[in-house]
C-alpha cells in the first residue's frame, strides 16, 4: 500500500512479513532431519537382538557374586599388541607381581563393521606375560573377551585393544 506522497507503509517493509516462512523453512528443515535419521536406522540396524539381557537379569545375584569373587583376588590384566600383531596380555597379582603360570584364552572380535571373530590361546613368554597365538591383521580396534585361570581361581573380563 502507498501513500499519496509515495512512500510505503511500515507494515509492508517490516521483516516480520517473512515470519511465516521462516518458521515453516524451519519445520522443513526438522522433518528432513528426522526422515534422514530413520532411513539411517532402519537400513543400518542389523536385525540381531541378544537374549542375554533378559537371561542375565534372571541371575543378577549370581552374576555380582561371581564379580566381587573377581575383585577380591584383586589381579589385573593389561592389554596390547606387539609390533607384529599378536596380542600381549600383563597379569599381575594384587601385590603388583607378575600372575604366573595362568592358563589364558579368549575370543578377539571386531565391534564394528564386519564381524570377525579369532579364538585365541596365550603362552606364558615371562612370568605374567602372556603372547597370544594368532595375529589380528585387520588394523583397528578389537574386544578381548578372555578367560584367566590360575591356582582354582577364574577372572573373566573384556579388554579393548588397537591394532595398527
Amino acid at each position: 500500500m502507498q501513500l499519496n506522497d509515495g512512500k510505503r507503509t511500515m507494515a509492508e517493509r517490516s521483516a516480520w512479513r517473512f515470519f511465516p516462512w521462516w518458521v515453516t523453512g524451519a519445520m522443513s528443515v526438522v522433518i528432513a532431519v528426522n526422515v534422514g535419521l530413520v532411513y539411517s536406522a532402519l537400513h543400518t540396524f542389523p536385525g540381531h537382538a541378544g537374549s542375554d539381557g533378559f537371561d542375565l537379569s534372571n541371575r543378577y545375584d549370581r552374576v555380582l557374586d561371581r564379580v566381587r569373587a573377581q575383585e577380591a583376588l584383586g589381579w589385573t590384566i593389561r592389554a596390547e599388541t606387539d609390533p607384529s600383531g599378536h596380542p600381549v596380555l600383563t597379569l599381575s597379582r594384587s601385590s603388583g607381581g607378575p600372575l604366573a603360570g595362568a592358563e589364558v584364552q579368549a575370543v578377539a572380535e571386531r565391534p564394528l563393521g564386519a564381524t570377525q571373530t579369532t579364538r585365541l590361546m596365550f603362552r606364558e613368554a615371562a612370568p605374567g606375560r602372556y603372547v597370544g597365538d594368532a595375529i589380528l591383521a585387520a588394523p583397528g580396534q578389537w574386544d578381548l573377551m578372555l578367560t584367566a585361570s590360575s591356582e582354582g581361581h577364574d577372572i573373566t573380563t573384556t579388554k579393548r585393544i588397537i591394532v595398527r
